[in-house]
């Protein structure tokens, strides 16, 4: 009596089969001989994907808070040095220094509005009307001088900038006008220049 035949191996054994020599073959790129079953679709696929929320959310919280405070502290210091790496978006450039050297540099009517405010509004309680109309003829009188300035520094910003970028940046004249508007002392950057330095 004969033996019993070898049951034929499935089409799915087969296709398993001729996969696994294809992967091992030189051809392919695999090392011959590995012994080892190709990885399923699903494996290789889940071995490539990432959690997109970190597993301890505490502590990459904590990572972004700090990386924040170091970003803040160094644009702090650079608001003082005026390091150009760390200055703010709107500060930034060769144009933007230039600017506020130009600026800086000079005494600017704008400066004194602050004050002069400050002193309107004291005097406005003392109950005498001519010192009140005295003092509110001066205020207006300086608000037009502050007008003729920010006029002067306009021009003098787009020649200065022409002579030397060959010509204004969109937004560095009102920079410019809008920082001599504010007292030396609260300006930020903080100026590093004298008055009555040459800025070249």
């Amino acid at each position: 009596m004969f033996g019993r035949k070898k049951e034929a191996p499935t089409a799915q054994e087969t296709v398993d089969q001729a996969t696994a020599a294809q992967a091992g073959s030189p051809k392919s790129g695999g090392s011959a001989g590995k012994g080892a079953p190709t990885p399923r679709r699903k494996d290789q696929v889940a071995a490539r994907q990432r959690p997109l929320v970190p597993n301890d959310r505490k502590a990459a919280r904590e990572a972004s808070r700090a990386a924040m405070r170091e970003e803040r502290l160094k644009t702090r210091a650079a608001l003082d040095t005026g390091d150009e790496r760390y200055l703010p978006l709107r500060d930034k450039g060769p144009n933007r220094r230039f600017v506020r050297d130009v600026v800086d540099a000079r005494w600017n009517v704008g400066e004194f509005v602050m004050i002069a405010a400050a002193v309107f509004v004291v005097a406005s309680f003392i109950q005498n009307l001519t010192v009140q109309s005295f003092i509110l003829m001066a205020f207006w009188a300086l608000i037009v001088l502050v007008i003729v300035d920010s006029i002067r520094i306009r021009f003098l910003l787009r020649r200065r900038l022409t002579e030397k970028f060959g010509g204004p940046n969109q937004g560095d004249v009102w920079y410019g006008i809008s920082r001599a508007l504010q007292l030396r002392r609260f300006r930020l950057p903080k100026p590093q220049v004298r008055r009555g330095e040459k800025v070249s």
